[in-house]
């Protein structure tokens, strides 16, 4: 009779303390985040819009008045909003962008390579590993902030990484870390698949690598199945129009991310599950040469370890675009990551970077 008692008052006062536990504010608003990288996209043209020594025929350029009546303006801001037009409409006002190193605020990488894989690396493992020298497609030996959040109950099965980059299966480890991930011309494996996702399949199938949209579209309708707390997204384009040398279609790949930006926060805040609970971030994972070099990067290229990066959602403070801040790399991106999700990844990855300053502020309880 005794022993019933002692456990009824055990089971009480653990019911207590669990109601309590569960009656305790998130330590965040946001209970979602979404990382869009936008490959090799220079800060100079986030910032400042159109190069127009680069609008030229010996850029790749076909019809340069039609690309300067698109994209030329007669300020940088008129000329970033023209490029990029939700980024400075909304993330910029409504959130903290931090890389314009024409008002003080520079973001570089850490790793010494300044090429695709060291960089999606370390924005995503929070530091820069030495044994990912080069873009070779091996799985990535360090745990990604994506894989540590899917490890946690909350977040099991609600991970998933897009990409038009076939790397993507080896930077996220997916055999290790049984992340849901799409790349390049993958199907994806939904049983059974939406009649949308049966079509972006077939042409799939039947584009080149590399091309953006049928990636990002599948990617939408995996979002609006399935309701990911944790996703990202690699918008490739722009890398690849670079390195064809084709300044107009670098421009264009550009727009065309801004666009892909707006069209999957518009999603996003469409759905109960993530309307005003979810931060995004949006970077990239390396630099561009300058002059006759914005083609190319890598470790012989000044200003390839150049990037920038924008934070918007319900904990980030309206602080639009820094000046004069302290230096940042890329690398705390992914303590930036978790920190929306009032997770602490610094405590479980010791060397990785602490998050961004300002990006995640919670409220105060």
């Amino acid at each position: 009779m005794k022993l019933t008692l002692r456990l009824c008052a055990l089971a009480c006062v653990l019911t207590t303390i669990l109601a309590a536990q569960a009656a305790e504010p998130r330590a965040t608003r946001s209970q979602n985040v979404v990382l869009f990288l936008v490959d090799g996209l220079r800060w100079q043209e986030v910032f400042t819009g159109a190069d127009e020594t680069l609008m030229t025929k010996d850029n790749g350029v076909e019809n340069v008045d039609a690309l300067k009546k698109k994209y030329w303006r007669d300020t940088p801001e008129q000329r970033r909003s023209a490029l990029m037009p939700f980024f400075w409409s909304t993330i910029a006002h409504d959130g903290v962008v931090y890389g314009d190193q024409n008002k003080g605020s520079m973001v570089h990488v850490s790793n010494e390579y300044r090429i695709s894989y060291p960089g999606y690396s370390e924005m995503t493992v929070g530091f820069a590993d030495p044994r990912i020298a080069s873009n070779e497609h091996k799985p990535n030996p360090s745990v990604s902030v994506f894989e540590w959040l899917s490890q946690k109950p909350e977040y099991k099965g609600r991970v998933a990484a897009f990409g038009s980059w076939n790397a993507l299966p080896f930077i996220f480890n997916r055999e290790r870390s049984g992340l849901f991930i799409d790349a390049g011309n993958e199907p994806v494996q939904d049983d059974p698949p939406s009649p949308a996702q049966e079509l972006l399949n077939r042409i799939k199938r039947d584009v080149p690598p590399r091309y953006d949209a049928p990636t990002f579209y599948a990617c939408l309708e995996y979002v609006k199945a399935h309701k990911p707390r944790a996703l990202f997204f690699a918008s490739g384009e722009t890398d690849e129009c670079a390195h064809e040398g084709r300044y107009d279609e670098y421009l264009n790949a550009a727009a065309r991310a801004d666009r892909f930006i707006k069209t999957l926060w518009e999603l996003l805040q469409s759905l109960p599950e993530y309307k005003d609970k979810t931060t995004l971030i949006v970077d990239c994972d390396h630099g561009r040469g300058t002059g006759p070099e914005w083609k190319s990067h890598g470790k012989k290229f000044a200003g390839a370890e150049n990037v920038w990066v924008a934070v918007m959602g319900p904990d980030t403070p309206n602080l639009g675009e820094r000046s004069d801040t302290e230096p940042l790399i890329l690398a705390q991106v992914a303590a930036t990551v978790a920190a929306s999700l009032g997770e602490d990844y610094c405590t479980a990855v010791p060397e990785a970077a602490q998050p961004l300053p300002d990006a995640v502020r919670t409220p105060a309880k």
